[in-house]
């Protein structure tokens, strides 16, 4: 992908975060939902290293891996509205859904729990030979749950196809990551399971396509899995509500000269400006569609209540 297209999903990905906070604000999203503003050009950038068949997990902030995988967003909004969505049919809203025919796992709301997910992903590649890799996000705090280091060493000692991204906003929730470990980045931690750990700018598609295409081609190769830490801001709280209080004043105004989009908008010129503003316009209308069509799909029947649920 060029600029353009770089700037157009992770404007898709921003645009739908914020229209779905407002949606959320209207009562017409149940429940907690997490928001990704700020670390788009992760699961961009990342999105550029895979192919179909490349199986991606991710956390309950995995609203932006779904979109840069190209899950629909008409089911989307209908999924996280509770609506009888083709996606998970309500059931999951917005820190459950999946979408297999995207090769997109899903998400889930304990810490840490898609890293065995995925490691299983790609224990299923390696054994069937399909060449496909197992890539999997996780924030900064998940690293030092115990999930984490087991299926680290389980995919290390079995040379696993599995790409772990450490989305590292510095924010362990509510807790600065320097206050829960006592080294200066988590990717240091790699030596640990024998495999490579690499630290990147997280707000540079390019940084990160780049960082992850070497550890997706050396996963596809079968020389094991690899760790890549990108370095990201979020622009709002942990979940919607969020007041942020533990967070210094004038911190998030700094992080928003820094961020993706507006980072790609300062070093445009006239004319890729421009560009950006019709791409702007197109996602916003884009959205907007997303949002009437969900709107237009029906609530699940009551009847279908016990339906999936095994005891």
């Amino acid at each position: 992908m060029g600029l353009p297209d770089d700037y157009r999903l992770m404007a898709r990905i921003r645009r739908f975060e914020e229209r779905l906070t407002a949606l959320k604000d209207a009562g017409e999203i149940p429940g907690s939902i997490h928001l990704c503003n700020g670390q788009e050009a992760i699961p961009v950038g990342a999105a550029r290293a895979l192919r179909d068949g490349d199986h991606v997990t991710a956390t309950y902030r995995g609203h932006g891996w779904a979109i840069a995988r190209g899950v629909d967003l008409v089911g989307l909004f209908a999924e996280m509205m509770g609506r009888d969505s083709a996606l998970c049919g309500g059931r999951a809203a917005s820190p459950y859904l999946t979408d297999p025919g995207r090769w997109f796992i899903g998400e889930n709301s304990i810490v840490g729990a898609g890293v065995p997910v995925a490691a299983g992903a790609a224990l299923t590649a390696q054994r069937t030979g399909s060449g496909a890799v197992s890539v999997v996000s996780i924030g900064d705090g998940a690293m030092n749950q115990g999930n984490v280091h087991e299926a680290l060493n389980l995919a290390a000692v079995l040379d696993l196809p599995l790409v772990l991204v450490v989305e590292n906003n510095v924010y362990s929730e509510m807790s600065r990551i320097e206050d829960m470990v006592r080294i200066r980045q988590l990717a240091e931690r790699a030596p640990a399971y024998g495999v490579p750990g690499r630290v990147v700018d997280g707000n540079d598609c390019d940084a990160v396509a780049e960082a992850v295409t070497e550890a997706v081609t050396r996963a596809r190769e079968g020389g094991g899995p690899s760790i890549v830490e990108a370095m990201t801001e979020r622009l709002v709280g942990h979940y919607s509500g969020d007041v942020q209080h533990y967070r210094p004043a004038g911190e998030i105004a700094a992080a928003r000269e820094r961020e993706p989009l507006a980072r790609i908008r300062q070093a445009a010129d006239a004319d890729l400006a421009a560009r950006l503003d019709v791409v702007d316009a197109e996602v916003a209308a884009e959205i907007e569609a997303a949002v009437t069509a969900a709107r237009a799909v029906p609530f699940p029947d009551p009847a279908t209540v016990k339906e999936h649920v095994h005891v």
